[in-house]
């Protein structure tokens, strides 16, 4: 190694430079389980792939619960203490009220259940408010949206950057009216939807996802059925579910979960359970007590007691008898009283019969028998009680329950996945997920008839998507019998499967009326044209929710080409084209192209008359008959009303193709197909909702100021509490530092008892004025107090700052030193600093070792009571002042290139002959060292080919900026 390329290492490796990445720009995305009783919060963000979100009580899981108390709003755990207090102003279970009418049940089952809320009718929508005073109500989407918007906050605080895109979990049997609520709070709350999720899918998501790497293998060979029985708060589902791989387009073969069967039962969950240990709890209390007042009568007491239910149930899943114990429940009086775990099953008898029938239910639409199910999986909370798996393994038959899922966080965890894959900020392994819709959703329409001269109205259905149909899916009707407007309903299919009690919670079975208007004025202005019919495109999205996206007109005609006349030179380049087998471009085009993927299913409009008259089916046969999302069959009727399929279509026009071009030895040539115009009109459509009106935009603008000013007056307490908090924590804090040696050491007897003396005088205050101060008033305190305390708070701090300071000084000195010596040491023939730079460098160093002695000095002569000279901020002035300049040195030295060395000259002479005799290699042989052959020369590189210069910008371009694998 040369002295040059030594001395270039040596000064390199004096400095060490550490690139920091830039600052994460804010992606992170979050999902939301909104539970009955509880609510759970997931998070991804650029290096946490999926973590749970800890509330403020540090805990994994949040009550939800929203108290409203005069100016006060709690959430949470602070939520759920004030109910005890004032039970009235505690809102809970409210989900249960969403996308529900006045008049319907649940909403009577929930007064009952919970008689201190006010809920009245809302006169505009027909739903129902909580009416807290005389001007004061909120609708069950502004108390979701004030959940969301409190979970948006924990995330936020959680992943420290704003978060606005989220998937949101809905129970499976939410009916799309359930669904729009939801999507309408969350669109209070300010967020943004990726997607509504079904519970039971995420759970089922969730468990795919952490075990990809273990069954992918098996799933190439056999599908497996997986079941989860999922047992929460307020309701029970139990879902079947068919893992298996799939090939997609986009990766290739990935995993796949399929929804195949799901039953529930609204009404059976914890939260029943506990009313009926509630209910028993009053009893004996009345019994214990013998007075003339009904403890069920005060609404303080029940919340109480709910809540000790909720407790004593718990610890009777571990135990088989605890102690129910309130101090002071009614009138000062305590209670007390044994419960054993025999009691409360025997309370709850007719509930743990009701375990077993979401099983039947789902294995009835999955149409499949218990001995397919590989396993039973329990996720929920109230899964955990002793009887309810003792119900369900005997139910399902099999020898253990599966329980190696997160009962409380799987939902979560699955939601939260599916939203980094839904974002475009991550790039996640692909997990295809085919969810199913519970309900059949049908078109209905009339229209008349002539038979026998006899004309007559005929109603017809035609299934749009059958039950368990899975989605996101597009579907297609097809008018073919009308020519002038008309109308048609969007409603739910046949819903016998639901018990009489959930069909009368399910609410209207009328989703939409749709009014169409122009379609006399298209057929009159196409006159000329053939009619194929009024097309309906309808869509049901990610979030389960179906719109109708347009409604088109479809006309069409057949457009005469004049023949064109073909050279001589043409014929001829034919004729020798199909001598040697050369086929056409068409076919070559059509062997070539990528199958388009089905977006959109035609479905039938209308039966045909053998259909009437031979073979009338019910619905449910006509659902499986009719519509499948994977039917691929062509039908067409004898009333002119066809069903189209789009593969079948381009598998017909593909073997057209490949018959015409055919060789003319094989098949005479046929006359090419007439060529026909396709003309596309626009249909108005008006649609009317008949279940539950969706917020007009004037109340969402009035919802959203109302949520507005209640964020802005928590925001405002918290400054002030935040204010309030400071000022005591620094009068506290400044009175005991005043004790401490190293503040005595710097302060004279007379300044801390000025300081002291001010610091009582606030706490005085703040005691006697501080509750009513304002926030301006309580900040300005602070800063008075700080202003007295300003120099001696500077003095101590100045002194804890020198020896880091001084060290990083002498440091950087002795560094400069050394690489001063070094660059001095590069040989005069190959300079890479001029001597200006390196006297500056030396003139700089010395004037810092003058400046640092000459400071201590005078610092060490002053008393340490007073101000000091050396100063921090000097220091890292002296500090930025040489790191620059070694910095332009360094930076100079890496790019600098030495000169080229000169060539030796050999000497050569030339023989009579004309040959070279070489007296270098001739002494090198003498020397025992062969002479090196003359190189040939080396070949010239090929400049990079196009494919590749394209591969490698490729692979820069498509690295995403922020993109997380895991």
């Amino acid at each position: 190694m040369g002295l040059r390329t030594w001395t270039l290492c040596a000064l390199l490796s004096v400095f060490l430079v550490i690139l920091l990445p830039s600052q994460t720009e804010s992606v992170a995305v979050m999902s939301v389980d909104m539970g009955s009783e509880w609510m759970k919060i997931a998070i991804v963000k650029p290096g946490v792939p999926m973590e749970i979100v800890l509330n403020k009580e540090s805990r994994r899981k949040t009550p939800c619960a929203v108290a409203l108390k005069d100016n006060e709003r709690l959430f949470g755990d602070n939520a759920v203490g004030m109910a005890a207090k004032n039970p009235k102003v505690t809102m809970r279970y409210f989900q249960d009220l969403l996308g529900k009418r006045a008049e319907n049940p649940q909403v009577e089952n929930f007064s009952n259940r919970f008689p201190e809320y006010n809920v009245v009718k809302d006169e505009e929508r027909g739903t129902v408010r909580f009416k807290l005073s005389e001007e004061l109500t909120y609708t069950p989407e502004e108390l979701l949206a004030m959940m969301l918007n409190y979970s948006r906050i924990l995330a936020e605080e959680f992943a420290e950057q704003p978060i606005k895109d989220v998937v949101i979990t809905v129970p499976a049997f939410f009916n799309q009216a359930e669904r729009r609520s939801v999507l309408q709070a969350a669109k209070l709350a300010g967020l943004k939807v990726l997607q509504l999720m079904n519970d039971n899918t995420a759970v089922a998501l969730n468990y795919g996802v952490f075990r990809r790497k273990g069954f992918k293998l098996y799933f190439c060979l056999v599908l497996q059925n997986i079941m989860f029985y999922d047992m929460g708060s307020r309701s029970t589902t139990c879902t079947i579910v068919t893992y298996q791989t799939t090939k997609t387009k986009e990766s290739g073969i990935q995993p796949q979960l399929q929804i195949r069967g799901v039953g529930f039962d609204r009404s059976l969950g914890g939260l029943e359970i506990d009313l009926r240990l509630r209910d028993h709890l009053a009893k004996l209390f009345n019994e214990q007590k013998k007075s003339k007042k009904d403890v069920r009568e005060n609404p303080r007491s029940m919340a109480k007691l709910l809540k000790e239910a909720n407790r004593v149930k718990t610890i009777l899943s571990a135990n088989n008898d605890h102690m129910a114990q309130i101090e002071g429940l009614m009138d000062d009086i305590d209670f007390k009283s044994k419960i054993t775990r025999q009691e409360l099953e025997e309370l709850c008898g007719d509930l743990f019969e009701r375990v077993s029938s979401p099983v039947q239910k789902a294995l009835t639409s999955a149409e499949m028998k218990m001995d397919e199910i590989d396993q039973v999986i329990i996720v929920g909370g109230s899964t955990r009680i002793p009887k309810v798996q003792e119900l369900l393994l005997k139910a399902v038959g099999k020898e253990e329950l599966g329980k190696n899922i997160n009962a409380d966080e799987a939902a979560a965890m699955g939601a939260v996945y599916q939203a980094a894959a839904l974002s475009k900020a991550f790039k996640v392994k692909p997990f295809v997920v085919r969810d199913a819709a519970v309900f059949p959703i049908q078109v209905e329409f009339t229209r008349e008839v002539e038979e026998e001269n006899v004309k007559s109205l005929k109603h017809n259905k035609r299934i749009l998507f059958q039950r368990l149909a899975p989605y996101p899916q597009r579907k297609v009707i097809t008018f073919n019998r009308y020519s002038d407007d008309f109308e048609f309903n969007i409603n739910y299919g046949d819903l016998s499967f639901l018990d009489a009690e959930d069909l009368k919670i399910f609410g209207s079975l009328n989703l939409t009326t749709v009014k169409l208007r122009g379609v006399g004025e298209s057929f009159q202005k196409n006159v000329d044209y053939e009619s194929k019919g009024i097309k309906a495109h309808f869509n049901m999205d990610e979030s389960g929710i179906l719109s109708l996206d347009r409604v088109e007109a479809v006309f069409e005609t057949v457009v005469e080409e004049k023949p064109e006349q073909e050279s001589t030179l043409t014929k001829l380049g034919n004729t020798i084209s199909s001598l040697f087998g050369g086929g056409s471009s068409t076919s070559e085009s059509k062997e070539n192209a990528t199958d388009s993927v089905q977006e959109e299913e035609e479905v039938p409009t209308e039966a045909t008359k053998e259909d009437d008259q031979e073979s009338k089916t019910p619905d449910s046969e006509q659902a499986n008959s009719d519509t499948k999302a994977e039917d691929t069959k062509t039908e067409e009727n004898k009333e002119g009303e066809k069903v189209e399929n789009k593969d079948s279509k381009e598998k017909e026009e593909t073997a057209k193709e490949e018959e015409s071009t055919k060789s003319p030895e094989e098949e005479p040539k046929k006359p090419p197909p007439p060529k026909k115009q396709k003309l596309v009109d626009e249909i108005g459509a008006e649609q009317t909702v008949n279940d539950i009106r969706d917020l007009a935009e004037e109340e969402v603008k009035s919802s959203v100021k109302k949520l507005q000013e209640l964020t802005e007056r928590d925001l405002a307490k918290q400054e002030r509490e935040k204010a309030a908090n400071s000022l005591e924590a620094f009068i506290f804090e400044t009175q005991d530092k005043l004790e401490q040696d190293e503040f005595r050491k710097v302060s004279t007897k007379d300044q801390r008892g000025e300081i002291s003396s001010k610091l009582s005088q606030a706490s005085t205050w703040l005691e006697d004025e501080g509750y009513t101060a304002t926030t301006k008033e309580l900040k300005d305190k602070l800063s008075e107090l700080k202003k007295v305390c300003k120099s001696l708070f500077f003095k101590v701090e100045e002194r804890r700052k020198w020896p880091e300071k001084l060290s990083a000084l002498d440091s950087l000195l002795n560094h400069s030193s050394i690489f001063l010596k070094s660059a001095r040491m590069i040989p005069d023939d190959d300079p890479i600093f001029t001597e200006i730079e390196l006297n500056t460098l030396e003139k700089l160093i010395n004037d810092t070792w003058v400046w640092k002695n000459e400071t201590l000095a005078e610092q060490a002569k002053l008393p340490a009571t007073e101000k000091p000279i050396l100063l921090s901020k000097d220091i890292d002035q002296k500090l930025a002042a040489l790191d620059r300049e070694i910095q332009y040195l360094l930076n100079k030295a890496k790019f600098s290139k030495p000169k080229p060395k000169p060539k030796p000259k050999s000497n050569t002479t030339k023989s009579e002959n004309g040959e070279k005799n070489t007296t270098e290699s001739a002494e090198k042989k003498k020397e025992g060292t062969e002479a090196e052959p003359p190189s040939e020369p080396e070949p010239a590189k090929e400049p990079p080919t196009e494919e590749k210069v394209l591969e490698l910008e490729g692979s820069e371009a498509g690295n995403p900026g922020h993109a997380e694998e895991f």
